[in-house]
């Protein structure tokens, strides 16, 4: 799927409005892209990115709040999330000592496993949505999307 062809053509006029409605479709592809790369490995997009948090910190691990608190978009049911990744083998989790009220969890051997698959897929995607842009032009809009965001 190639960004330019998959969406409408960005709108003329307001540069803001432009620029937004840009930036909505271009994520609207990139995660359709995504999500089909992660379906053959059972995962959701949303399992994926805790599965990066966790790779992230490892060997730390961290708490539902702290695993939430890293994540890009608001999963408003984190322990589910990691319920189902614990089932596939992806993640573990162990009570804390002395306070057992606290529950960490860390990627296992087999969640690194299907991130390390995962990688070279995404990689490929960035490469055939971004890489024609250049180091330059990427650089320049990281800076802009950093910008925004601090809004």
């Amino acid at each position: 799927m190639n960004l330019r062809r998959a969406t409408s053509p960005i709108p003329s006029g307001e540069p803001l409005h432009a620029a937004f409605l840009g930036i909505l479709q271009i994520a609207d592809v990139l995660r359709r892209a995504l999500a089909d790369i992660l379906q053959p490995f059972r995962l959701t997009l949303s399992q994926y990115e805790v599965l990066q948090v966790l790779r992230q910190t490892d060997p730390d691990a961290l708490t539902c709040r702290e695993v939430s608190e890293r994540l890009s978009s608001r999963d408003p049911d984190i322990t589910r999330l990691l319920d189902r990744l614990e089932l596939l083998g992806f993640v573990r989790r162990r009570r804390e000592r002395p306070d057992r009220r606290v529950v960490r969890t860390h990627i296992t051997e087999e969640g690194t496993g299907v991130l390390n698959a995962v990688d070279k897929l995404v990689g490929q995607l960035q490469t055939r949505h971004l890489g024609h842009l250049g180091a330059k032009k990427l650089t320049t809009f990281n800076a802009l999307l950093k910008s925004a965001n601090e809004a």
